[in-house]
């Protein structure tokens, strides 16, 4: 692919962006695309404000549009841009639905200094322990055997969707 392409997509995913937050003001500073075979197959632009929903993030409503265009939750052969660089939720989506590759525009340091936008707290407390996070974690002990037993039987259907 061309660098001119590649300007193009991105170009589109910064204009989103600047509907989600100069002009609709849904939301942040972030707007995506996702490419295959050289064309625009989805788009998501932040709007957490708008829906009151902290995971409408640009990245992930791409991420959902492309998937249920493609009737898979696999994009293997797409491209996400995305107008910065992603926060932890949207890259690990982006793992779990197998993109080929990601571009950004704007870094993490360039969300920090306009936006306040840092995440480095989230990879941080990720890194931790459960037991050592800030946001409390504890697991039942006492109800694992219960929930164990339908991951089991879940293990073992045959005619289990593997993603």
């Amino acid at each position: 692919m061309s660098e001119q392409q590649h300007e193009k997509f991105m170009r589109r995913a910064i204009e989103l962006s600047e509907i989600a937050s100069l002009k609709e003001k849904s939301g942040g500073v972030f707007g995506s695309v996702i490419v295959k075979d050289n064309e625009i197959i989805a788009e998501g632009y932040n709007q957490v404000i708008k829906q009151n929903d902290p995971t409408w993030h640009g990245e992930m409503q791409a991420i959902r549009e492309a998937c249920k265009k493609l009737n898979s939750p696999h994009l293997e052969g797409c491209i996400l841009y995305t107008s910065a660089e992603p926060c932890p939720m949207c890259m690990a989506t982006a793992y779990w639905a197998h993109l080929d590759k990601i571009y950004y525009a704007a870094h993490v340091e360039d969300a920090v200094k306009y936006g306040d936008f840092d995440d480095s707290m989230i990879y941080k407390e990720l890194a931790k322990e459960p037991t050592q996070r800030n946001l409390q974690c504890k697991d039942l002990i006492s109800m694992r055997p219960e929930a164990v037993k339908i991951w089991k039987a879940y293990s073992e259907m045959p005619d289990r969707k593997h993603y």
